[in-house]
């Protein structure tokens, strides 16, 4: 009795989450999130700010500034210099940006897992048959951004970006109770895709950012534009952007998860595994000796 009464009231939490986050109009709600959070009426402000750090472990000892227009101001909050140191080893891909990580491995063909044994394909997220054998056989990282976590993310290597592929797409949930419950998630929600090529030794590192409920847009610093739901995918951009290891690449404009693919030659760090917490700047993957 005592242990069937905590596991009930645990599925019946998990119900009302998926149900409360899930089956509600979630693209009109996004947008109007999207707009809420821009108003920079001292009130609404105030009250926002207030009820977020009042359900969420929001910490802002380490943004900036400490005085914000608006929810979206604090949302997209820059860190104070030195905040996040970052792995000078070259042979260290870091993580792009704060996160825990929700799955992580190797990729068996092209089949990876979302959660709790669910997979989904490289062909159905990626949509790019050379990306899709490039990674065959690789390794992914998924790191999930709490709502309180820091929101802008990073290049993990010395790289240069030439293209991003944006799709268009849904905004479920994408915490760990709806990932259990939803196949092939990713596949189905917004994202974008960017692939860096590493400058010193050639590897590709692709980080594939994944919109959600209440949370979609990102934008990118070489990308004159704001990549949300107004827009139709796929879209390809081509660009030319050369980036330092830690350097900003850009944000979300709410915030959400990436999952990071490398080609079979890299191998997971030692730190990384399945929901350890990982900070922007510290060891993600690990580049192949050099022979």
């Amino acid at each position: 009795m005592t242990t069937s009464a905590p596991r009930g009231r645990r599925w019946l939490r998990e119900e009302l989450n998926f149900l409360v986050t899930n089956r509600i109009p979630r693209r009109w709600l996004t947008q109007f999130m999207g707009w809420f959070s821009q108003i920079e009426q001292p009130l609404v402000r105030d009250l926002s700010l207030a009820a977020w750090r009042r359900f969420s472990d929001l910490n802002l000892e380490e943004a900036r500034k400490t005085c914000f227009r608006s929810v979206h101001d604090c949302f997209t909050r820059e860190l104070k210099e030195g905040a996040r140191p970052i792995d000078t080893d070259a042979a260290i891909v870091t993580s792009p940006c704060d996160g825990i990580v929700g799955a992580c491995g190797r990729i068996r063909e092209t089949t990876l897992i979302q959660a709790k044994g669910f997979p989904y394909t490289l062909e159905d997220l990626l949509r790019d048959p050379a990306l899709v054998e490039r990674y065959r056989d690789g390794c992914y990282v998924t790191l999930r951004l709490k709502a309180s976590m820091y929101h802008r993310f990073h290049a993990p290597h010395d790289c240069r970006v030439r293209r991003v592929t944006y799709v268009s797409g849904d905004t479920w949930n994408v915490n760990p109770i709806a990932l259990e419950r939803v196949e092939r998630l990713f596949c189905k929600n917004e994202r974008a895709t960017i692939v860096a090529e590493l400058q010193s030794t050639g590897h590709t590192i692709t980080l594939v950012p994944v919109a959600a409920v209440l949370v979609a847009g990102i934008r990118l610093h070489f990308l004159d534009t704001v990549m949300d739901l107004n827009y139709k995918g796929p879209r390809v951009y081509e660009c030319d952007a050369a980036f330092r290891k830690g350097e900003e690449m850009g944000w979300f404009q709410h915030g959400s998860t990436i999952i990071v693919f490398a080609p079979p030659e890299l191998a997971l760090a030692g730190n990384v595994r399945e929901g350890v917490a990982v900070r922007m700047g510290q060891p993600l993957l690990r580049l192949p000796m050099p022979a």
